[in-house]
Order: C-alpha cells, then structure tokens, then sequence
C-alpha cells in the first residue's frame, strides 16, 4: 500500500513537472507581450472591469496566451461570472454567467 501511494505521488509530480514548461512559456511570452506594449497589464485591466461588476466579489483572472484574453472571475450569489477581456485593447468581449 505504502509503495503504491509512492507511485501515485511520482506519477502526479511527473505530470504535473510535465506541464510546468508550457506555463513557464506562455509567461515568458505574456511577459515579453507587456513590456513591447502589446498586453495592457492586469491591473489595468482590472481597474475597468471590476468597478463595472457591481455586487460580484472579484476572485481572480486567467491569461490566455498567445490570444492575450484576460478571463476575470467573479463570484455572485454562488454563482461565477467570467469577463473575457482583449488584452491589447482593454475591450469587454463577452460574459457568461449571471
């Protein structure tokens, strides 16, 4: 039992050790994207958008590279919201959710 807990345990840190690249990437790529001035940082982002979801507590936000589309996430009532936003333009471009 205890050798099979430790091969579950090093068969999750070799997957999770496997997607570790793809996200060290596409922040290297978010990151470049930003300091070329293509990406408005988050907190740009944020100050438009979270004013306007009044009642919803903010919870966080993803990036989508190399799309740039931030996706805020907010909760209300038990229920999320999500606010896909264009990273390079700062631009609402959808919301799902109530």
């Amino acid at each position: 039992m205890i050798a099979s807990l430790f091969l579950l345990s090093g068969i999750a840190t070799s997957v999770a050790a496997a997607a570790m690249p793809d996200q060290v990437h596409d922040g290297a790529v978010a990151l470049q994207a930003r300091r070329q001035g293509r990406l408005l940082p988050l907190p740009e982002i944020e100050r438009r958008v979270v004013p306007t979801m009044r009642d919803a507590q903010y919870i966080g936000f993803d990036l989508e590279m190399p799309s740039g589309i931030y996706t805020l996430k907010f909760l209300r009532d038990g229920a999320v919201i999500w606010v896909d936003v264009d990273g390079r333009t700062g631009q609402v471009l959808g919301r799902t959710g109530r």
